[in-house]
């Protein structure tokens, strides 16, 4: 996850660096259910409204969450599939809220209603979490459900009311990129603590659908508005948190963004954003799904690391015997093609490797998703470096 907000407070108001500390264990993305009342164009899961044998009963997700705690994972974020079609959903978040997680509710919002709004704050989510794939048109097209939108909205007003954090989630595609400026005038009108703005990443139904991934240019455009809405808040003194995740290139745009708007800072955020280091997946993140594999992130279903029904995850987690893990856990990473060769390799860390994989067949290709240009991460056409210095006055003076 790459977060807007704390580097543009960085602009506005520098902070000392300080040491990076690394959280002791993964944030831990938990797939507790499968079934969805909706089927979603990108749903990474590839839920649908049915019943999924061999998913993880009560007693066994207990267990899992006490290793979790003995592994000292800080976070848990609670998905799906719906998750709040669990009939223990309730049980779970407030069991993992008193053991001293940051739990997190993941929900396409259609089923937060008056009859189970108090039940959610009950929990105490420390977060919740809505998907809005644009605004109403858009939205009940990409949902496949008509008054998909209205029964999200209405459920993110919900939470709002009863001071629950809440926040939008949306995925960005040709289709719904139009939307974007709309949504963003949505957060603010209805008063929205966050917006998470996801890169389409080719995992589940979006890999099926990556003829319809945003062009480079929008991808650009989409983030130019991200960042210069983010700026005009806290400049406005109005508290939102923007986010992205799913290309770590944004910490490189962010650079440049800076370097054209804010150069006296530019050093600075270069060294804040080298401190932050990038993709973390298999690292910092990871993902049990409904039936208790494990995998480096929510986007690799397609590769088991192990299942909790048969190991620990905290085993599972620190094995670095699958070549995948032990690839992702190296540092640096040993990647190739333009990633290899960008001078901002220190910055996103080679980026997404499962677009990479999913396209090549080899996940330490160069990833196809980075939309920055080869004179922006300072390669030839031939994938070289250019032998040039990154941070020189001629390169400053651009």
């Amino acid at each position: 996850m790459f977060r807007i907000t704390q580097y543009l407070q960085e602009v506005l108001q520098p902070t000392a660096l300080t040491e990076k500390r690394n959280p002791p264990a993964p944030v831990v993305i938990w797939n507790l259910i499968r079934r969805c009342n909706l089927t979603c164009k990108h749903c990474y899961s590839i839920s649908a409204d049915k019943d999924f044998p061999g998913e993880l009963g009560t007693e066994e997700i207990y267990a899992v969450m006490d290793d979790l705690k003995r592994f000292r994972v800080p976070v848990l974020i609670l998905s799906g599939g719906e998750p709040l079609l669990r009939p223990d959903i309730f049980d779970i978040a407030r069991r993992a809220k008193s053991m001293g997680f940051y739990v997190g509710l993941s929900s396409n919002g259609t089923l937060i209603d008056k009859n189970n709004i108090e039940q959610i704050a009950a929990c105490d989510f420390n977060y919740v979490g809505v998907s809005l794939d644009g605004m109403r048109e858009t939205h009940d097209r990409f949902r496949r459900m008509e008054g998909a939108f209205e029964a999200s909205l209405a459920g993110i007003r919900l939470c709002r009311d009863l001071g629950l954090k809440v926040g939008v989630r949306f995925t960005l595609t040709q289709d719904n990129a139009h939307d974007l400026p709309a949504l963003l005038k949505l957060i603010e009108d209805e008063d929205i603590d966050r917006f998470y703005f996801s890169h389409l990443n080719y995992a589940g139904r979006g890999n099926k659908h990556r003829e319809d991934d945003a062009q480079h240019r929008m991808t650009r455009e989409a983030m130019d508005l991200l960042f210069d809405t983010c700026l005009e808040y806290l400049q406005r003194g109005v508290e939102k948190e923007f986010t992205t995740g799913n290309n770590d290139a944004d910490g490189v745009y962010l650079l440049h963004w800076v370097r054209r708007h804010f150069p006296a800072q530019e050093a600075h955020i270069h060294a804040k954003l080298v401190q932050w280091g990038g993709n973390s997946s298999g690292v910092n993140v990871a993902n049990i799904d409904n039936l208790g594999n494990v995998h480096p992130d929510t986007m690799w279903w397609h590769h088991n690391l192990g299942n909790v029904k048969q190991r620990p995850f905290s085993e599972i987690w620190q094995d670095t015997s699958d070549p995948l893990m032990a690839g992702l856990k190296q540092r640096p990473r040993q990647v190739k093609g333009r990633c290899g060769a960008c001078r901002h390799f220190d910055i996103c860390g080679g980026n997404t490797r499962v677009r990479a994989q999913q396209v090549s067949g080899d996940p330490w290709q160069e990833d196809p998703g980075c939309y920055l240009t080869d004179a922006e991460i300072g390669v030839t056409t031939s994938g070289e470096r250019l032998q040039t210095t990154p941070w020189s006055r001629k390169e400053q003076a651009k």
